[in-house]
């Protein structure tokens, strides 16, 4: 946190250059909504990068992986704005060997024949909410490289890998490249719970004061509401930092992250977000917490 004149702050903000976070920040950052006195300092990080820095506690704001906030909850409270959320959004296990893609695909849920527990599973970081996905769908396969998620699909093609878990954009690349899907594990946890797949949430320090945190809250709402009254405004600054470039890639990535849990979460939301606590730390998965989950708001 940074002090500077009339009494305004700023404050560091790290979320990842993927279309759907661009999106959400755009209107915030380029002080196309009111900030309030408010300033961003922003950082760009993989989400994996910005697990880590939420673990050390390095950042006031930040994008980090549902999974990964089980870790850092003792020092940060999430936000009703700013989630990626969704049915149809979940992260895909694919291969390049049909054969093996159609019988792994029998298997989730269910305890896998020997031959296929040493498999070598590239995974896009260890606290990513896809890698507790696959410890709820595959939890033998315990073989695991991880990866930049952008890697992940040429790690398959050259063999180094057996398996990847891919995020993001690559769900719409990855076909094009001859690879085949498992399993979408998105879809193994809708039906397991009947909720919307928790991904990726925006939290705030605890520490920083409650009229902060309630501004920034309200904020950040306001920023995802700007982008879907003007879709097309920040579409220079969102190709910028994107992956894939072509346009349509983009807003389809935006389109499908991007929703009325974004906008706020709901009561459907949160029960969704508490449902993926309870069963992590059911599992084992996750350490136990008293913390409070959400953002507690000014009565």
């Amino acid at each position: 946190v940074t002090f500077i004149k009339n009494n305004s702050m700023k404050l560091t903000l790290g979320f990842s250059p993927c279309p759907n976070d661009t999106f959400i920040f755009d209107a915030l950052i380029h002080h196309k909504i009111n900030t309030e006195g408010l300033e961003f300092d922003v950082e760009y990080h993989d989400v994996e990068t910005l697990n880590h820095k939420a673990l050390r506690g390095e950042l006031d704001i930040t994008k980090l992986s549902y999974h990964a906030f089980a870790y850092a909850i003792e020092q940060y409270e999430l936000l009703d704005s700013g989630s990626a959320l969704g049915f149809g959004v979940g992260p895909l296990l694919i291969t390049k060997e049909e054969s093996l893609a159609k019988d792994l695909a029998l298997y989730a849920g269910k305890d896998l024949p020997d031959k296929y527990k040493k498999l070598k599973v590239g995974v896009p970081g260890k606290y990513t909410t896809a890698n507790f996905l696959l410890g709820l769908a595959y939890p033998e396969l315990q073989n695991k490289v991880e990866l930049v998620f952008s890697e992940i699909e040429a790690s398959l093609l050259d063999g180094t890998i057996d398996v990847g878990l891919i995020i993001h954009e690559n769900r719409f690349t990855y076909q094009n490249k001859g690879l085949y899907k498992i399993h979408d594990l998105g879809d193994f946890w809708e039906k397991a719970t009947n909720s919307p797949i928790p991904l990726g949430g925006i939290v705030i320090k605890r520490s920083l004061p409650q009229e902060i945190k309630d501004i920034v809250n309200r904020l950040i709402h306001e920023s995802v509401e700007f982008g879907f009254a003007n879709p097309k405004s920040g579409l220079e600054y969102i190709r910028q930092h994107a992956q894939e470039m072509e346009e349509e890639v983009m807003y389809k990535h935006i389109e499908l992250y991007v929703n009325q849990y974004s906008s706020d979460l709901g009561v459907r939301g949160r029960q969704a977000i508490e449902a993926m606590f309870a069963k992590a730390q059911q599992l084992d998965l996750v350490p136990p917490t008293e913390k409070n989950i959400f953002l507690m708001e000014k009565a």
